[in-house]
């Protein structure tokens, strides 16, 4: 590690997810692989620890494969944020599908929010969700112009509050002047996805769900009335079989692969920077990112004083020198007062998109599924893992218009993602563009 670099890490430096000094993963088995199932899930992340929770206060007998320790994926590497999310804005949905579908989606968005926090709650899991609202900056005058009228055309037909904030008033929000104004979500919020894992996790346990950590599954294929997983350790039969691995989906389960676009997240967090310092860089403690496709982002960690970021989506950051270098020069371009920030973590996830920026829940030759959550990953999980327990025990409100479309994949595809840095070039250079533009029309 070149000296530049080290002075950016702290003494105490760790090349791991910030998130995992509250809630790391460890080791969870039942004392062996059991060898039958009502529902075998294959992943541990939300999805799945969703659905087998629901399946198993149903009287189902669930067994849960992760190939890693259950919390080593993304449910405990993510930024925590509790959204709305969808790469489809409302009006531009509304124009491709109709405006009943694109009601139907938006009703469902906030019904997985709605969700996530009302199983938070009810449950008692502590991670400290919040709600203070989240910060939009707007990259360009184009996207802040752009960013006011779809947030309104949203609010008129689906109910969703905003109010926009100038320029001249952004640094209430944020102390940056990078931005061209943005807008307030008021309502939307974020939480420690390592201690809400943690908590789904021990409520599986206690439910008597069996969990296989360390135990790959390798193939899944019907027999008879039953499926035959075939795992490092055992062979397995089950009834019903969910496949909630999303970015961590293995091309051997070839169908799923070419429909899910596996793309690396970077983050970091700072050094303790302490609480006023905080409320000065983020005055209201909301969470924060921009108005690109291609998105950096920042929120208050939550239970210590320091910023967690993340930015370079889909880069190939290869060392820990290269992800310093890179995310040390986001964070100073949105907090210049940051640029000489030390970091105590950095860390990488892998997580989903889908070629039409669409999250998928369904059921594939008898194998359920959900994935897909472009960036929407906390709340969508939640809400689709508790779709597909719901759909298997025969409920009627397992019905969800996130299954009533296809799941596209394209010609040759095969679960290789090696296009994502070039896609998130061109989306660079189109948010650039439009910042040119800006530029042009002032002059």
């Amino acid at each position: 590690m070149n000296t530049t670099i080290s002075n950016r890490l702290t003494a105490d430096f760790k090349n791991q997810p910030y998130w995992w000094d509250r809630a790391p993963p460890v080791p969870v088995g039942s004392g062996g692989v059991p060898t039958s199932a009502d529902v075998a899930i294959v992943g541990s992340g939300f999805t799945a620890l969703s659905a087998a929770l629901t399946l198993l206060r149903a009287g189902r007998q669930v067994v849960v494969f992760d190939r890693e320790d259950p919390g080593f994926g993304a449910s405990r590497r993510n930024a925590g944020y509790l959204g709305r999310t969808l790469k489809k804005s409302f009006p531009d949905l509304m124009e491709a599908v109709g405006r009943e579908t694109a009601l139907a989606v938006y009703r469902e968005l906030d019904a997985a929010l709605q969700t996530t926090r009302a199983l938070i709650t009810d449950e008692g899991i502590d991670c400290h969700m919040t709600r203070f609202g989240r910060f939009i900056g707007a990259t360009s005058r184009a996207h802040y112009d752009r960013m006011a009228k779809e947030l309104e055309i949203t609010k008129r037909h689906v109910g969703f509050d905003f109010h926009m904030v100038p320029k001249s008033e952004q640094r209430g929000e944020i102390a940056s002047d990078l931005y061209a104004g943005g807008a307030v979500i008021p309502d939307l919020g974020a939480l420690h996805p390592g201690l809400y894992h943690q908590g789904l996790l021990e409520r599986v346990v206690a439910a008597g769900g069996s969990l296989c950590g360390r135990t790959e599954v390798r193939s899944i294929e019907r027999d008879g009335d039953r499926f035959r997983l075939r795992t490092s350790a055992a062979a397995v039969t089950a009834r019903e079989v969910i496949v909630a691995t999303n970015g961590y989906t293995p091309r051997g389960f070839r169908w799923h692969a070419r429909r899910v676009i596996p793309f690396t997240a970077y983050m970091a967090a700072t050094e303790l920077l302490g609480e006023e310092r905080v409320r000065q860089l983020i005055p209201r403690g909301r969470t924060l990112l921009d108005s690109n496709m291609n998105i950096d982002y920042v929120r208050p960690a939550p239970d210590t004083p320091r910023l967690l970021f993340g930015g370079a989506t889909g880069s190939r950051l290869g060392s820990v020198d290269a992800m310093a270098s890179r995310l040390g020069a986001i964070i100073g371009r949105i907090l210049p007062d940051l640029g000489g920030v030390r970091f105590s973590h950095l860390w990488t996830g892998v997580c989903a998109a889908t070629f039409d920026m669409m999250p998928h829940v369904g059921c594939h030759d008898g194998v359920w599924f959900g994935m897909g959550y472009n960036f929407a990953g906390v709340p969508m999980g939640t809400y689709f893992g508790r779709k597909i327990a719901q759909q298997i025990l025969g409920l009627p409100e397992g019905r969800t218009v996130f299954d009533s479309t296809r799941f596209p994949t394209v010609p040759l595809y095969g679960g290789n993602p090696w296009f994502v840095p070039y896609a998130m070039r061109y989306f660079d250079w189109r948010d650039r563009r439009d910042a040119r533009s800006d530029r042009t029309a002032s002059e």
